[in-house]
């Protein structure tokens, strides 16, 4: 089994990130695309500090997000009148579009998962069922690894996408299990504890030694070949570092 631990963006200069950690989630891409020189330059400086270096890419919102997420008015995206063909795995061409300029991007940076959070908004009907099987169904998948972090599905449903489509079901271990443990697993943590599964993100939380020797015991009774861990919080450069350093004493 191999764990990679890493954080849901920069929390540090690169140049330091690049030795401490062992991977990153690219939070650029899910905003607004970097342009494809800057993602070169990115790849290039991590070869050269730490060779065996991992990009994961969060997907453009425009694939999964509707106009009237905030994060559209954030990253200064404006769909004009057009705003009905955007987000929610539509086949549209804007969506498409989106799709081709996220998979460039992880190209280059020789990223081999790409992330697809879909909001609360998604919600579990047949109509978005639906939508997610064509979507991914449609685009080329051989050389990735997907994965899905739903908002509010039940498992059943979430695992029957998950095994048509070839999906990773992303969740906080701290939350729920995953619906379904493939050769890959993929883990945000976002800084709820098991006794706050149902209250809201909680991402000033600071995990504690005890709630990372639990993480390190979870991960360890998986299937999985290679498990991300990915720190999603406010202090995710300190937790990710903490979890390093537990998981280094268990060797």
């Amino acid at each position: 089994m191999v764990v990679v631990v890493g954080c849901c963006g920069f929390c540090t200069s690169m140049e330091s990130y690049f030795k401490n950690y062992m991977a990153v989630e690219v939070q650029k891409t899910f905003y607004k695309p970097p342009n494809p020189e800057t993602a070169k330059r990115w790849r290039n400086k991590a070869s050269k500090i730490n060779p065996n270096f991992e990009f994961t890419v969060k997907a453009w919102q425009i694939i999964t997000h509707p106009p009237s997420s905030p994060t559209y008015r954030k990253a200064g995206i404006r769909c004009g009148r057009s705003c009905a063909d955007y987000g929610y795995f539509r086949l549209s061409n804007v969506v498409m579009e989106a799709w081709e300029k996220t998979r460039n991007i992880a190209d280059i940076l020789r990223a081999k998962i790409i992330v697809f959070q879909t909001p609360p908004s998604f919600r579990e009907t047949e109509e978005n069922f639906d939508r997610i099987v064509q979507f991914f169904s449609t685009i080329e998948n051989s050389k990735y690894v997907f994965v899905w972090e739903p908002r509010g599905w039940k498992n059943e449903s979430v695992r029957k996408i998950c095994e048509k489509v070839n999906l990773i079901h992303c969740v906080d271990p701290f939350v729920s299990d995953p619906s379904i443990v493939e050769r890959v697993s993929y883990f945000r943590l976002h800084g709820k504890t098991k006794e706050q599964k149902y209250s809201k993100m909680n991402y000033r939380h600071v995990y504690s030694e005890e709630e990372l020797e639990w993480l390190g015991k979870y991960i360890k009774n998986l299937m999985s070949e290679k498990i991300y861990v990915m720190f999603n919080n406010i202090n995710m450069c300190k937790d990710a570092k903490k979890f390093l350093k537990i998981l280094s004493a268990k060797k």
